[in-house]
């Protein structure tokens, strides 16, 4: 994806006022954006696991509809965002393959909850992702990466497709903008932050 309007932010120290860190792992699909959200949220200079598309993916990777993809993830990004004064988030963003989903297990460990990042254009590759999730029992929410080429859908028509329960967090967003990229992050941590209190007073 070309680069969007926000400006990327200067590499930074963690504040000595942080005192509250959480993990967020970032999953979707081959191709759904996860690596660019990465890049455009995080204050710190992102590491990038991406090895070159070559022929000996042809078959295994479903190029169709992003037939320009050069580059895939193939173990983890990883980058930084700090909230407020007192809290950063730790981003994992994981590869989207299905031969490389048993990296997902260690990623997940100590996170809060998991942005799953989804396509429109080729939607049906976010059904196995999301039954994915339904083994973790982790919070997630669901962030609409919207393409140029991406056709309009109504949210309730996008729930229904992708049988999402009426609570769990569906947000729109352009993963090359900080700031819709942010919104997205806040409101995981939001729906993740209600589920613990609810738990609390069970």
């Amino acid at each position: 994806m070309d680069s969007a309007d926000d400006s990327a932010p200067e590499p930074r120290h963690l504040a000595s006022t942080v005192d509250q860190a959480m993990k967020i792992l970032i999953v979707g699909a081959f191709g759904v954006g996860k690596t660019t959200l990465v890049e455009s949220v995080s204050e710190i200079a992102p590491l990038r696991t991406e090895e070159t598309i070559t022929r000996a993916s042809a078959g295994v990777d479903d190029l169709a509809g992003i037939e320009g993809k050069t580059s895939t993830t193939v173990a983890m990004d990883f980058g930084r965002i700090t909230l407020n004064s007192r809290m950063a988030l730790y981003l994992f963003g994981a590869p989207g393959q299905r031969r490389f989903w048993d990296l997902w297990e260690g990623l997940v460990t100590g996170a809060i909850g998991l942005l799953v990042v989804v396509d429109t254009r080729r939607l049906e590759d976010s059904f196995d992702v999301l039954d994915q999730l339904d083994l973790r029992g982790l919070p997630f929410a669901v962030a609409v990466n919207h393409f140029p080429d991406s056709a309009g859908h109504d949210d309730a028509d996008l729930r229904d497709a992708l049988d999402l329960l009426p609570e769990t967090p569906l947000v729109h967003l352009d993963a090359r903008s900080r700031d819709s990229s942010t919104q997205a992050l806040i409101a995981l941590v939001q729906y993740a932050a209600r589920l613990k209190a609810q738990e609390k007073v069970a």
